[in-house]
């Protein structure tokens, strides 16, 4: 897995405040989302053998944040497909706009939070990974 990430999507580092009472993660609009929340949702009891996502948004950020255990994300941009792996509360995962991902490899205690800038529209979704393709190469 590499670092260099696709057109759109950027690992963050959150900032993590703590002391011997535990930890505290916090995620603001505009500072570690660099966006409006307007929706949040997390997958939870995921088969580590199920592959979620499967789509791309045509407009829509988010950020994902593995809060317990992990799950590979894999994104692509038509360009690059990178693999990257979420296994700490303290990273996120930023996405932007016409980028394919996938979700697989779930760990049985997986939570995977994620962070949208606008409600849930399905007419946003592009769901078929050659629509995709058709899509980006009319925008190039």
């Amino acid at each position: 897995m590499t670092e260099t990430l696709p057109r759109g999507c950027e690992l963050v580092e959150l900032r993590v405040i703590g002391d011997e009472r535990g930890s505290l993660v916090a995620i603001e609009a505009g500072r570690e989302a660099p966006f409006d929340i307007a929706r949040a949702y997390y997958l939870i009891e995921t088969r580590a053998d199920v592959v979620r996502g499967l789509h791309a948004h045509k407009t829509l950020r988010q950020l994902a944040v593995a809060v317990s255990g992990a799950c590979t994300m894999i994104l692509d941009d038509g360009r690059r497909r990178e693999e990257i792996r979420l296994e700490r509360p303290s990273q996120g995962l930023l996405m932007g706009p016409m980028v394919w991902r996938e979700m697989r490899d779930f760990t049985a205690d997986c939570v995977l939070l994620v962070l949208a800038d606008s409600a849930y529209d399905e007419r946003d979704y592009i769901r078929d990974y050659e629509v995709f393709r058709r899509a980006l190469e009319a925008t190039a």
